[in-house]
């Protein structure tokens, strides 16, 4: 076949021609340094075109989570009487899961531009609190009626969230080496264990008692793990867990800022 009668490549949609953009700016540039005329100039359309598809250059750094988010909504929605609710949760997280694993490298060159870049990173935890929302919707919808139904509902997502995060974040900085599934589903295993419907009290432990020391044996560890810096980072002992105490109308950015100075990480 002569080179004159070749089919030319078709172009990326304008979406993933922006996103391609910005990620080769910010790697060339850094993300202060890159603006949003930067993108549009270099993906060849214009600024409506942008900001039709991203409200902010903060949402192009996180293209994909407004679809994840709908799809495990849509899949709690679909779980009937019949699913086990922990377990439902569990498997929904594994969306977020697979969503990350479709592109490893975009995966891991996100997280290490997050960690970079402090606005990202609260910008990154506002996303992650609407996947726990998410959550703790549908597990209070499954335990209305129930004695500490809403705390259990929010405790679980909150472990739920931690555990996932927990496995995600080691395989992000292992430059997506090795399983992340089999790393996800051992730390899931742990929720499973202790909040679903196989979990056994401690002996003598009243249906209170029980509930209350499932929630400090799997959220403690968890949210350790959730928040643990790059590895081999001095964070403390590994028992440590740091509790924030943060005003409602507190602004992100400024919860963020107590959290690091916490952390040690300022």
């Amino acid at each position: 076949m002569s080179s004159s009668s070749a089919v030319p490549a078709a172009k990326p949609p304008i979406r993933d021609a922006l996103v391609a953009a910005a990620f080769r700016l910010f790697l060339e540039r850094g993300y202060e340094q890159t603006t949003v005329d930067d993108i549009v100039a270099l993906a060849g359309v214009g600024r409506r075109s942008f900001f039709r598809y991203f409200p902010s250059k903060e949402d192009v750094v996180f293209p994909d989570h407004e679809r994840c988010l709908a799809e495990m909504t849509a899949f709690l929605a679909a779980g009937g009487a019949e699913h086990e609710p922990v377990r439902r949760v569990c498997d929904a997280a594994r969306l977020v899961l697979r969503m990350y694993a479709e592109n490893p490298t975009f995966s891991v060159q996100r997280y290490r531009l997050t960690r970079k870049v402090p606005g990202l990173r609260a910008y990154e935890l506002s996303v992650v609190w609407r996947y726990e929302r998410a959550l703790a919707e549908y597990l209070r919808a499954r335990f209305a009626g129930r004695p500490d139904g809403t705390l259990r509902a929010d405790v679980i997502a909150a472990a739920v969230v931690a555990a996932h995060n927990n496995a995600l974040r080691s395989w992000l900085r292992s430059d997506g080496k090795g399983d992340p599934g089999a790393a996800v589903d051992h730390a899931l295993g742990y929720v499973q264990t202790t909040f679903g419907r196989s979990a056994t009290a401690p002996a003598g432990a009243t249906p209170a008692t029980a509930g209350a020391t499932a929630t400090v044996q799997a959220a403690a560890p968890a949210a350790a793990a959730a928040w643990a810096g790059p590895a081999g980072a001095a964070t403390g002992q590994p028992d440590d867990v740091v509790v924030l105490v943060s005003r409602r109308d507190a602004p992100l950015w400024r919860v963020v800022q107590e959290l690091e100075t916490a952390l040690g990480r300022s």
